[in-house]
């Protein structure tokens, strides 16, 4: 086998996984690699109708990614007054599974215990966000999901600032969360929670 054969599979398998992405922004990414990979192959094995199909689908790859760059999202959090609402229980039961893929602690039965908002990108509600008082300077986050064609950290980091913000004017100087999956786990260190040194599943973050 030629070694340029591996370059056009590896562009072909790059498309396909690609195809099989939610979030639309790494399908992008993802297929921009993709196709610019099978772009060069079809160069390096003179089949030019390869080259510039590719080419053009790259192309379009980097119009939209640099949309998605240079789009400004307008984001809010929408309190929700009562836990028995009609459209809370819609949202829950139909995210139910992916829910429960990263956050498996989350017992929905102690909604009513905590403070409910939606967060809302462009008006359009892409995540939950549910946290009680546990103490005068702490709370505990219940659930922080985003859904998967806006999991992104531009919903953390708005969240994660606005949070912040009326926390500490109730008096909150501690969040703390329970997380057993590696993903969330990762995710809850990037927006600055740190591992509790007695317990490896909890998880503080200091509001400053």
């Amino acid at each position: 086998m030629k070694w340029y054969q591996f370059v056009g599979y590896a562009g072909s398998i790059l498309i396909a996984l690609s195809l099989m992405m939610k979030n639309i922004f790494k399908l992008r990414k993802v297929n921009l690699i993709g196709a610019s990979t099978f772009a060069i192959y079809g160069f390096l094995v003179n089949a030019y109708p390869v080259l510039f199909l590719n080419s053009f689908i790259a192309l379009v790859d980097i119009y939209y990614l640099t949309q998605m760059y240079r789009r400004k999202d307008a984001f809010s959090l929408m309190p929700v007054l009562n836990p028995s609402h009609p459209y809370l229980n819609k949202f829950l039961d139909f995210y139910s599974d992916d829910i429960q893929n990263f956050s498996p602690e989350f017992d929905r039965s102690k909604t009513s215990e905590g403070n409910c908002y939606f967060i809302l990108r462009n008006l359009f509600p892409v995540g939950i966000f549910i946290y009680k008082v546990s103490n005068e300077t702490e709370a505990e986050i219940l659930l922080d999901y985003a859904i998967p064609d806006y999991r992104d950290l531009k919903n953390a980091e708005y969240l994660y600032y606005a949070a912040t913000e009326f926390l500490k004017e109730k008096g909150i100087k501690t969040l703390i969360t329970k997380s057993s999956v590696d993903k969330h786990n990762n995710y809850l260190k990037r927006v600055g929670f740190k591992v509790d040194n007695t317990n490896k599943n909890l998880f503080r973050k200091k509001l400053n």
